[in-house]
């Protein structure tokens, strides 16, 4: 029997600045390791292959060496053929794209690849190009980076790997045309969201499974905003004893501008006693305030507009040990404060909120019916979903 033909690129590197708070990996990978940043690329890879365990006689893995694939595929005991070396361990833009020309010329059945939206550019660089034969060949991405815009995407790893799996199986599925979209991460690290698509790649179409492009702007409804700004005022008020922990986004950056306190747009501050006390701070600099805290830590955040996720994209600083660490404290999950509008929740049709953190038993504990604060004094219950 014929075996399938996975492609697999992985981009070591990806997502690597945010944890450190650098919202990016182009350029500042030097930095970013100096801070203590951690690579979790092949982490989330190894997530995606693992759905793919029972069918390992049935695959045959086509990849670039070492950290670009073959070291992960390798340890889970899949068979691997190398089509491509990278020279150096920090690898590059260059190395990606002809990792996916070598894959794309042995003919794989399609192109798994690990990383953000630069990462999805340079596969779309070249699958998509003018120049080649291959745009009807079908890509994947799993979320591995700190922008993750474009509409290549499986929502978690572990559905990317769901997704092969239908594929392996042989089950109907069919190809539609995801947005590749990436920001300038410059003006990203000044707060700035400048989004352009930059082509568009082939993609199975499993809706369950692949996410939305990223719905951008600030929300419209500024009385809506007021009214939750209002509500998490008033639960400040109440306590002398609290830290409050803001995630990032517009919504939570409206509450900041109620409070009149510079934002961090896309980063996490804390504020106490409605001042603020850190801006724009790492995972290792939030674990650390939480701890050293004597009162109580409470986390608000919101969600993903378009997409539903939570935890896992955009704030890598909410690391499993900083959420533990919340969840620890007296009230549990209550220190975990959602908001949004219920236009926002409206508009994932029924989807639910994901918690994509990396580690499956804390994903699975946070997995449920959550409250959200809508408006004043007013809350829903919405399901939060552990990765598939």
């Amino acid at each position: 029997m014929k075996k399938f033909k996975l492609g697999l690129v992985i981009n070591p590197i990806a997502g690597i600045g945010g944890s450190v708070a650098l919202k990016g990996s182009d350029g500042m990978v030097m930095h970013a390791l100096a801070l203590g940043a951690k690579p979790l690329a092949n982490a989330r890879t190894k997530l995606a292959l693992e759905i793919l365990l029972p069918y390992q006689d049935d695959i045959v893995i086509y990849t670039a060496n070492d950290q670009m694939g073959e070291q992960c595929a390798r340890e889970l005991g899949f068979s691997v053929e190398v089509l491509y070396q990278a020279e150096h361990k920090q690898t590059n833009s260059a190395d990606s794209q002809q990792a996916a020309q070598a894959l794309l010329s042995q003919g794989v059945d399609i192109i798994l690849f690990a990383g953000g939206d630069g990462t999805a550019r340079d596969i779309a660089n070249v699958v998509a190009s003018d120049d080649n034969d291959y745009q009807q060949v079908p890509v994947l991405g799993i979320p591995a980076g700190c922008k993750i815009h474009s509409g290549v995407y499986a929502i978690t790893p572990k559905a990317a790997g769901r997704i092969i799996e239908l594929m392996v199986t042989k089950e109907l599925v069919t190809l539609t045309t995801g947005d590749v979209m990436d920001i300038d991460e410059s003006l990203f690290r000044q707060g700035i969201v400048k989004a352009k698509r930059y082509s568009e790649m082939k993609i199975p179409s499993e809706l369950r499974y692949v996410q939305a492009v990223k719905s951008g702007g600030k929300e419209s409804d500024e009385f809506v905003l007021q009214d939750i700004a209002a509500n998490i005022i008033e639960e400040m008020n109440d306590y002398d004893d609290r830290q409050f922990i803001i995630g990032s986004g517009s919504t939570t950056a409206f509450l900041m501008a109620e409070l009149n306190l510079v934002n961090t747009l896309l980063g996490v501050d804390i504020i106490t006693e409605q001042s603020l006390t850190a801006a724009d701070v790492t995972e290792a600099e939030l674990f650390r305030a939480i701890t050293a805290y004597q009162g109580i830590s409470k986390l608000v955040i919101t969600l993903i507009g378009g997409q539903g996720h939570v935890f896992g994209r955009g704030n890598q600083q909410l690391s499993p040990r900083v959420i533990r660490a919340i969840l620890a404290q007296p009230g549990g999950r209550e220190n975990i404060i959602i908001i949004a509008t219920k236009a926002k929740l409206a508009a994932l049709a029924n989807k639910p909120l994901i918690s994509d953190t990396g580690d499956s038993e804390l994903d699975q504990l946070l997995a449920g019916f959550m409250p959200i604060t809508t408006g004043y004094k007013d809350q829903v219950l919405y399901p939060l979903a552990s990765p598939q």
